[in-house]
């Protein structure tokens, strides 16, 4: 069900980023925190994972797309907003929802940053040994 404005909603995370994604049917404008997508995300193989799911679908022209994307990097943030953008429209067409899955537009990738242990120099990397 839209919410009382007619949007569909999905929360996408990946990483430390979160993305909050509303779509609603339009003509195809994609706005990433207040600019185009294409300006926020400079590289293609970023614009191509945010939009994934409305390119599966054939659905770029369908809808209008607003994101809030806050934390990490570029690359975790298109991942989120993959994600968010999946679950919106698995409200939109539930008839569709299969197919979102079976591509992994739904699924969470749980990877995330190893914490640095005390005694190493990293998360595994040790400290130089020195016999003398």
């Amino acid at each position: 069900m839209p919410d009382s404005h007619g949007y569909e909603w999905g929360v996408g995370r990946r990483k430390t980023s979160v993305a909050r994604v509303r779509i609603k049917r339009g003509s195809g404008r994609v706005l990433i925190n207040g600019r185009n997508y294409k300006e926020y995300f400079p590289v293609l193989r970023q614009q191509n994972i945010a939009l994934a799911p409305l390119r599966y679908l054939h659905a770029l022209s369908r809808y209008d797309v607003w994101a809030n994307i806050r934390g990490g990097g570029l690359n975790g943030q298109a991942g989120a907003m993959m994600m968010g953008l999946g679950r919106a429209l698995a409200k939109a067409e539930p008839e569709k929802r299969s197919d979102l899955k079976d591509q992994g537009f739904l699924s969470r990738d749980s990877r995330m940053v190893e914490r640095k242990k005390p005694g190493r120099a990293g998360a595994r990397r040790r400290f130089q040994f020195s016999k003398r």
